[in-house]
């Protein structure tokens, strides 16, 4: 990885989740993928509920971190 990578990297993780979370979808929404792969309607219905939630802050989002420890609690 190039040190200007890791620098963005490093910027981005000081971001609030929601701006992290917008940052991180228009990157994957730039890939262009070699084949399509079917996505059903309730998938993409989900989908952008779940991004409207984070859009408009009435999602809770939770880091990595406290997603590990409480998985490795049970």
């Amino acid at each position: 990885m190039h040190s200007d990578q890791k620098r963005i990297i490093a910027e981005a993780m000081q971001l609030d989740p929601a701006a992290r979370a917008f940052i991180a979808e228009t990157l994957l929404e730039t890939l262009d993928f070699e084949e399509d792969f079917p996505i059903s309607q309730e998938w993409i219905n989900e989908i952008n509920r779940r991004c409207a939630e984070i859009d408009n802050g009435t999602s809770k989002l939770v880091d990595h971190n406290t997603v590990i420890h409480h998985l490795r609690g049970k």
